[in-house]
């Protein structure tokens, strides 16, 4: 039997890669719309798109970047904590959490970026991955 942690780490991957279609497909419209031709850029990057697409396209980029930032510390402590069989129950339960705010997080980014009910989300996110950090912790040592 698998862990029941897995299966939220499963769901935070299948939504960074909607992200990643819903970045794909607003920006690279955005991007011939502003005259960018993408075969005769050479060595950018993607904040310089910043200054040339309009902020809401660039709100769903942003995202889809912060979804390869913190999530990794969660998919590392997630891995531990289905090693240890202590993947179950509370476990699961804060895990669960911590997608859902990511999604919600990224929703509220991508569509209204107010960014004092960002950083609430955020927090909340921070908080379950800390508790998820402390709970490995107690299964390893």
């Amino acid at each position: 039997m698998h862990s029941e942690i897995l299966k939220p780490v499963v769901v935070l991957i299948a939504w960074t890669l909607v992200m990643l279609v819903w970045m794909l497909s607003t920006r690279l419209p955005a991007m011939r719309a502003s005259g960018v031709d993408i075969t005769k850029l050479v060595g950018t990057k993607a904040a310089d798109a910043d200054g040339r697409l309009p902020p809401k396209i660039q709100w769903v980029a942003h995202n889809h970047n912060h979804l390869m930032e913190q999530p990794t510390l969660f998919y590392a402590v997630c891995g531990v904590i289905a090693l240890t069989g202590t993947g179950n129950g509370v476990n699961a339960w804060i895990a669960w959490a911590y997608v859902a705010l990511r999604i919600a997080h990224s929703v509220w980014q991508a569509k209204v970026n107010k960014v004092s009910v960002r950083f609430l989300l955020f927090l909340g996110a921070s908080l379950a991955l800390i508790a998820l950090t402390l709970h490995a912790a107690m299964a390893v040592f």
